[in-house]
């Protein structure tokens, strides 16, 4: 958006409206879809112990509920406990809020040659994983700052917690880094072009499963049951936010949501082909943006859509978990994250290697070939220093122009 508007106004006030544009556009993105999957967890929830759900407010399905119950969480009295930090106390959902939706800047929507995506970063990944990190510095203060045992204790839960689960967390996405040769999003998503197969979940039975160690870890980080320590109602009352009433209190909800979704975009774009779905729709109708802008935006849309569906799939099986599951002890859930996840993902890592390493691009199914950004491991570059085609082997005609320059008779100093 940038580039284009700064071809009419000045660099930096392009710069200044595509930035306000982006940050507009994912807070609404947030908090439309914080509103929606809280009222798609009731539902789900009510389907699971066989009742209805919300069903008065909004027509038959209680499409409104959550919405009205924004509207009384305004309505609130903004209370806080008078031991507390009150400055620490206030700005503690905000930290978590805002940590939940940086993740989003560098997060494509859709790939090519102008992707769908906030800030551009070709450390992607990285960036993701450092900005969701620090969710848990905004429940760390807020227990501490709630002047509450009940808080403290929530909040050191979930400290430990993170620590246990942020190293296989990393192990898991440093695989597909491993195999598309770049941090870039962009550039993983667009080597899994193509069938299904072609996804980097089915690259070798390696990245299957560190794939569910991902989603195991990812649903940890994110403090989801059965994993959801921090906030245990049957110990703690209501964990880090026991002390927490009104709109701050929204804001801790809105994070959660906010980081699912995340975290289930993460999990689209690194294994299960981002914008690209099991069948490459987009090849046989033809919609590349050479054939013009609209085929093009199209095309683009399409694959909107994909990684905006696969992240919806991924949060409504964590709502699955959360109400089939029984939640763990705080002992076994640190023994998942050292004594299992751990060790499965750092096998899983080294076998990926090893495979990248004996067979490079290379896909499980035999007779299939990844995209060429694979190949870049195998030859110590990286996918972004590959050069094209028409530069490494010459088209006929420039064959036989270098033959009949290689004919000609050299012309000397004795012949002139």
């Amino acid at each position: 958006m940038a580039p284009f508007l700064s071809q009419y106004i000045w660099t930096w006030l392009a710069y200044t409206i595509a930035g306000l544009v982006h940050v507009a556009l994912i807070l609404n993105l947030v908090a439309v879809g914080a509103l929606v999957f809280i009222w798609l967890e009731r539902k789900i929830s009510g389907r699971i112990q066989d009742r209805l759900g919300p069903t008065r407010v909004g027509g038959k399905f209680g499409w409104l509920q959550t919405l009205a119950d924004g509207i009384k969480l305004l309505s609130k009295e903004d209370l806080a406990p008078g031991g507390a930090d009150h400055f620490l106390f206030k700005i503690a959902p905000y930290v978590s809020f805002c940590a939940s939706i940086a993740a989003f800047i560098a997060i494509p929507f859709a790939g090519g040659e102008y992707p769908w995506i906030a800030q551009h970063l070709n450390v992607g990944v990285f960036f993701v994983l450092a900005v969701m990190g620090l969710e848990v510095f905004g429940v760390i203060l807020a227990g501490y700052s709630s002047a509450s045992k009940w808080s403290l204790f929530g909040a050191m839960r979930e400290a430990a917690q993170v620590v246990s689960f942020e190293v296989p967390l990393g192990m898991c996405v440093v695989v597909p880094v491993l195999i598309a040769g770049s941090l870039d999003l962009v550039v993983i998503g667009d080597s899994q072009a193509g069938w299904f197969t072609n996804w980097i979940v089915f690259h070798d039975p390696f990245t299957f499963i560190i794939f569910w160690v991902y989603c195991t870890c990812a649903t940890a980080s994110v403090n989801r049951a059965p994993f959801d320590l921090a906030e245990a109602e049957s110990e703690l009352v209501a964990g880090f936010h026991t002390e927490y009433s009104g709109l701050r209190w929204s804001f801790f909800f809105m994070a959660e949501y906010g980081s699912m979704f995340a975290v289930g975009l993460l999990a689209s774009i690194l294994f299960l082909g981002g914008w690209h779905g099991p069948i490459p729709v987009t090849d046989f109708l033809g919609i590349v943006s050479e054939n013009g802008p609209f085929v093009g935006y199209l095309g683009q849309l399409i694959g909107a859509v994909n990684v905006i569906g696969k992240g919806v799939i991924a949060v409504c099986v964590m709502m699955w978990i959360r109400w089939t599951l029984p939640r763990l002890r705080i002992d076994q859930v640190m023994a998942t994250g050292l004594k299992y996840c751990t060790p499965i993902a750092a096998a899983m890592f080294l076998g990926a290697t090893l495979w990248q390493l004996q067979m490079p691009g290379k896909a499980f199914f035999g007779l299939i070939d990844l995209p060429a950004s694979v190949y870049a491991i195998g030859d110590g570059g990286s996918a972004d220093k590959k050069q094209p085609e028409d530069a490494v082997k010459p088209s006929e005609e420039q064959d036989q122009i270098a033959q009949a320059t290689l004919a000609a008779p050299k012309l000397t100093r004795k012949g002139l």
